[in-house]
């Protein structure tokens, strides 16, 4: 900005600001208002919709599921994206910490005076694309399923035969939900889209057999679970069984 350029700045600078309303008691009171009437609906909210109390908690508990607060799924479903271990500390770290430097310098090193969004194309595209990308991510995290539960309705068949098949499904269900296998596969809504394939209807392209060899034989990176055949052969059986009926 020249010489010329900012003492015409001014002139209108100081036109405008003779044609405005003060600060005091204006723009106090109108904010003051605002704010009266936010608290007045929270307290609205809170008398008549009343608090939202969930179960009582229990530490002893093995398969509680940490889960952050919805304005942070974007940054949650951010670790399922960088996979590699190495690369977590830039996940959870790295990449808040630049996005934050980059805004509190942004009035540093953007020192373009236009506003127009149309005459600032990159600016513009940058600030579209980190809200589109934080939504997509949001909605992910929050359509995503719990990493140690299957919300998947058993097959009528199973409840058709019902005594040890029904009892042995679910019991499969259960462990293949504890075991940690959603965090590599999916299962209908719930878990990961890789690094391993859906497992939805691993039943339609692999026999039982073949399930139970593969669990106990698997292809890195997946864990074998021979020691649990071994040790635990009921639940290494239920586990075979549930996933041999997901067609």
């Amino acid at each position: 900005m020249n010489q010329r350029e900012k003492e015409e700045y001014l002139r209108e600078f100081a036109l405008l600001k003779q044609q405005g309303k003060p600060f005091f008691p204006y723009s106090v009171a109108k904010d003051g208002a605002m704010a009266v009437i936010v608290m007045l609906s929270i307290i609205l909210m809170a008398l008549v919709l009343g608090a939202e109390l969930g179960p009582k908690a229990d530490p002893t508990t093995t398969t509680y599921s940490p889960r952050p607060e919805w304005y942070y799924f974007f940054l949650f479903e951010l670790l399922k994206i960088i996979k590699p271990a190495n690369l977590v500390p830039l996940a959870t770290i790295g990449v808040p910490t630049i996005c934050m430097i980059l805004l509190f310098l942004l009035p540093f090193y953007d020192r373009n005076p236009e506003r127009r969004p149309e005459r600032r194309p990159v600016a513009t595209a940058a600030g579209i694309f980190t809200i589109i990308a934080m939504g997509y991510l949001t909605y992910l995290g929050a359509s995503a399923g719990s990493p140690t539960q299957i919300d998947m309705e058993t097959p009528p068949q199973i409840v058709a035969q019902g005594g040890p098949m029904l009892e042995q499904f679910e019991t499969g269900k259960q462990v293949v939900a504890q075991s940690g296998c959603e965090a590599c596969h999916k299962f209908g809504e719930n878990g990961n889209d890789g690094p391993g394939p859906p497992l939805t209807d691993i039943a339609s392209r692999l026999p039982k057999q073949a399930i139970a060899r593969t669990l106990i034989n698997p292809t890195a990176p997946m864990p074998s679970f021979k020691a649990l055949q071994a040790n635990e052969p009921e639940k290494f059986d239920a586990m075979v069984t549930f996933l041999s009926q997901l067609k």
